[in-house]
């Protein structure tokens, strides 16, 4: 399966310890990124979306022109797609894809875990008997999940493509400009961030839980919310598992780190550093997940 980026995702924290006595934690506590540099950060990368965007419209509005004749407009137009490229390159000189445009889609399958069980059941059913095409639109609605799509310039060639386009427009080779420039829009490198739902749903309760797990003096209504956001997480990944989102191993580990924090917190123990672990673990299967970057 597949996700790392841009656009919603999810983060847990974690606790441990004894009775009214609290205990260390298991690990140092993460170093929190400096917020000026986030939104510098930030600014950055709005700027060059914005230029990414520009660079493309322009483009289009060149071949516009060049399907009514207009070469000269064709070429003023090439002019401001160049000099948004050349200021993207300024910005970051060793960057190889300019993201362009966005888009987000969510697809989440309906029903407990029961109906997604029984669904894979009859999909895999349906491949024995060599179906695979009923399989096929079977399988598209097996999902919970956001999907963010980037496209990117390819700064390797796309600029090049623009100013032989211009130079050829220029030697009157209309219909080869227009070819070179439609190759450079159809050319665009697509990346994607698959962000599993049930994931993401498992570590907000793991977040509500690690709170609750650090609380000195939990009263019985706090340990119950405390048992029910641990099942919830267990159960949300018991789906992620059976909608095919990672290997075995991996939800094993899940599992076995969520045995462990029900262990530290019983007998109302507390603590800082529970949840650090499967913090990590599910940070590090949300990295290895995602689909292939080019």
């Amino acid at each position: 399966m597949s996700f790392s980026r841009k656009a919603i995702l999810a983060c847990i924290l974690g606790a441990l310890t004894l009775l009214p006595t609290a205990v260390l934690a298991d690990t140092k506590a993460p170093v929190k990124p400096d917020p000026q540099t986030q939104n510098q950060t930030e600014e950055k990368r709005k700027a060059l979306l914005a230029d990414a965007t520009s660079a493309i419209q322009e483009t289009q509005a060149a071949l516009k022109h060049l399907d009514q004749g207009k070469k000269q407009e064709a070429l003023t137009a090439l002019e401001r797609a160049t000099g948004k490229l050349d200021i993207i390159l300024a910005r970051d000189p060793s960057l190889t894809l300019a993201p362009a445009s966005v888009n987000v889609l969510s697809v989440d399958l309906q029903g407990g875990i029961d109906v997604v069980k029984g669904l894979r059941k009859h999909i895999q059913d349906l491949m024995d008997e060599g179906r695979l095409q009923e399989a096929r639109r079977l399988m598209r609605t097996m999902a919970s999940e956001t999907v963010v799509s980037v496209s990117h310039i390819p700064l390797a060639t796309y600029p090049a493509a623009i100013k032989d386009a211009a130079k050829l427009i220029d030697e009157n080779k209309t219909n080869e400009a227009k070819g070179i420039l439609q190759a450079a829009l159809n050319t665009q490198v697509v990346t994607e961030t698959i962000i599993p739902l049930p994931v993401v749903k498992a570590q907000t309760s793991l977040k509500e839980a690690e709170t609750l797990a650090e609380k000195k003096d939990r009263t019985a209504e706090n340990n119950t919310r405390l048992k029910a956001s641990l099942d919830n997480a267990r159960s949300q990944l018991e789906r992620a598992q059976a909608l095919g989102y990672g290997k075995k191993s991996d939800f094993e580990t899940f599992y076995q780190q969520l045995k462990e924090i029900e262990q530290k917190t019983a007998d109302n123990k507390f603590g800082p550093g529970f949840f650090a672990k499967i913090k990590a673990s599910i940070a590090d299967f949300m990295k290895s997940s995602q689909p292939h970057k080019p």
